[in-house]
């Protein structure tokens, strides 16, 4: 039996065990930095596979190694995300969220799972291959500043350095069977705008005693999208929306202050720059001149992707074996953002998607919906797909 077909053999015959993996996770969701079950959880089922070279990182994070033969020949990273999202699961299954308000409403029990079955996958087979497979376990990718970035400062891409980094993330866009890649520029910078417009409260019906916030609000909103049409170059993908407004006033009532509170997305980090300072002397400025204040408060996200290009090709080719060309398509950049992206500004990086959608079954809600599940085939393929793609890339 070729290596392949072994791996694929382990994945059919493991993916039970990574189905209650994942749907325990699913139950018991733990919010950003607050993994603590979670990441218990893992670490003993990786010692349960036999993996005992595992490190605690991030507070609630670990890195867990599978050394082959030659282990210092090359070393390949796989990374998932463990995290949950605070929203009210409405989903009737029996796996249903018992962390009430809490729920895997983007994957990362998926993620988690598929992670672990790869893990036993491999290392059932490490005396088949050369070099060494880092599993990094990581916290807080649904949150600022991002997980990724705490396993980095504590040491995730050192000793040695990996050759590149591999990560996977639900995509219900595509059917489960199904695999997405994208070459290059992919995913957005995302940070964080809180505006708070200062005036002078008073009554509705003697604005002349007042300095009304909301006036000045509305001028502001207006004005910053003039950033995006008149600053920005068309042919760069770049987001401004403000989804959150409270001037706690009333119908006669002017209020003393209004909080905005919105998202600034760029793919690229000079533009990023660029546009945030213009966005704080906007607000500030036009706040002043129609005799309020802006008091601007930028909460700096994650970096926006790239996917190494020639890795992600390799990687692309990879899954031509395993799922067929027919299986294996190309997708398009969005303005959604990932904190996986701080790895691709320290080593080559890959961040591709694993298809888990089935619409017979009526499964097709989007990530972040209480309502988001996806068709647990894809774990028949995920955790096998990941093994192949690591042990190709250790032979590069």
């Amino acid at each position: 039996m070729s290596i392949l077909d072994k791996i694929k053999s382990l994945s059919q015959a493991y993916s039970e065990q990574v189905v209650e993996f994942r749907r325990y996770l699913h139950a018991h969701p733990e919010l950003s930095y607050q993994e603590f079950n979670t990441v218990k959880y893992v670490d003993e089922r990786l010692r349960s596979f036999g993996i005992t070279n595992i490190q605690s990182l991030a507070t609630t994070g670990l890195v867990a190694e599978i050394k082959g033969k030659n282990p210092d020949k090359k070393t390949i990273a796989l990374r998932a995300d463990m995290d949950a999202l605070p929203i009210l699961e409405a989903n009737n299954v029996p796996y249903k969220s018992t962390n009430e308000g809490v729920m895997h409403a983007c994957g990362h029990d998926v993620h988690t799972s598929s992670l672990l079955g790869t893990a036993r996958i491999l290392q059932e087979v490490k005396d088949q291959f050369e070099g060494t497979v880092r599993f990094l376990f990581q916290p807080g990718e649904e949150k600022n500043p991002g997980g990724a970035s705490y396993m980095i400062r504590d040491g995730a891409l050192e000793n040695p350095k990996p050759s590149g980094i591999i990560g996977q993330h639900v995509f219900p866009l595509l059917p489960a069977g199904k695999i997405g890649f994208r070459e290059g520029m992919y995913m957005a910078s995302a940070d964080e705008i809180y505006l708070r417009v200062i005036g002078k409260g008073g009554h509705g019906a003697a604005p002349d005693l007042a300095i009304d916030p909301i006036v000045i609000a509305s001028h502001i909103i207006i004005a910053l999208q003039q950033i995006i049409s008149r600053n920005a170059s068309p042919k760069q993908p770049t987001v401004l929306t403000f989804g959150n407004i409270i001037g706690k006033g009333a119908t006669n009532i002017i209020p003393d202050e209004v909080n905005i509170a919105g998202t600034f997305r760029a793919m690229n980090e000079t533009w990023r720059a660029s546009g945030l300072e213009k966005i704080k002397k906007m607000a500030e400025s036009i706040a002043e001149g129609m005799g309020g204040r802006c008091e601007v408060e930028i909460s700096h996200g994650y970096p926006y992707l790239e996917n190494n290009p020639e890795l992600t090709r390799r990687l692309r080719q990879a899954a031509v074996e395993y799922v067929g060309a027919e299986n294996v398509y190309d997708i398009d950049i969005t303005l959604g953002a990932e904190d996986f992206a701080y790895y691709s500004q320290i080593i080559p990086a890959s961040f591709y998607r694993l298809g888990t959608s089935n619409a017979e079954k009526g499964i097709k809600s989007y990530v972040h919906t209480p309502t988001f599940d996806i068709d647990e085939d894809a774990l028949k393929i995920g955790p096998g797909l990941m093994a192949w793609m690591a042990l190709k890339e250790l032979e590069v």
